[in-house]
């Protein structure tokens, strides 16, 4: 897959050189050329001075063949732009921005792009948002029988009792995160665009965990 980063500094680099030795080929935008230091010699990625969500520079770090896109400049409004202009322009499916203001981050939210608030999130967090990870592990009960798994459900289940998707994976939710905030489940929660599950499982439900939630109901034979 090819992955587009818009954002040189400390996230960035660090997000770019996790994803390069993973086969990906990577482009990494930033003004500032000096910037791109921080990637080391011996990066072998496309490192494009310019701004991120213009047109052109987009294109020359190979948006209209990207599968992923992260803005993590450390301008609010620019991350957000440009994940408009990767979404909305060239059709990126995995978006994700970086955004200081938590205000921010529920409305843009809303607006359909995933969003990474800066003292909660590292890089190893986004370089999941990138791939597109269903699901992983948070924490492991002391026995080593029960894990509490994070899942990020396909928006097929968007509308869906979360009781449903309990019934379908044989699991049980513990939690839920939605616009930055944990919840604790009731009967009558309905899943919604963006949410992130925590559901406790045994080993032997994890695989069928990760095929079914990351599928829309129906589609999982």
């Amino acid at each position: 897959m090819h992955i587009v980063i818009m954002g040189c500094g400390r996230v960035g680099a660090a997000l770019a050189l996790q994803l390069a030795p993973l086969d990906h080929t990577i482009a990494v935008i930033d003004q500032d050329p000096l910037a791109f230091r921080r990637l080391g010699e011996n990066f072998e990625g496309t490192q494009v001075k310019g701004v991120g969500f213009d047109r052109e520079t987009l294109i020359e770090a190979g948006i209209e063949q990207a599968g992923a896109f992260a803005a993590v400049s450390s301008g609010d409004n620019s991350n957000i732009i440009a994940a408009r202009v990767a979404r909305e322009t060239f059709g990126v499916h995995r978006v994700v921005a970086r955004i200081y203001d938590p205000k921010r981050a529920e409305v843009y939210e809303r607006l359909g792009i995933p969003t990474v608030a800066t003292v909660p999130w590292t890089s190893a967090r986004l370089l999941k948002a990138v791939l597109g990870e269903t699901t992983a592990e948070a924490w492991r009960d002391p026995s080593g029988a029960i894990a509490l798994v994070a899942v990020s459900p396909h928006e097929g289940w968007v509308g869906t009792p979360i009781t449903g998707f309990e019934e379908a994976t044989g699991t049980r939710a513990a939690l839920f995160t939605r616009f930055g905030s944990g919840h604790l489940p009731l009967p009558s929660t309905i899943i919604q665009s963006g949410d992130l599950l925590h559901v406790l499982a045994n080993d032997e439900q994890r695989t069928e965990l990760h095929r079914i939630a990351g599928n829309a109901p129906g589609a999982t034979t």
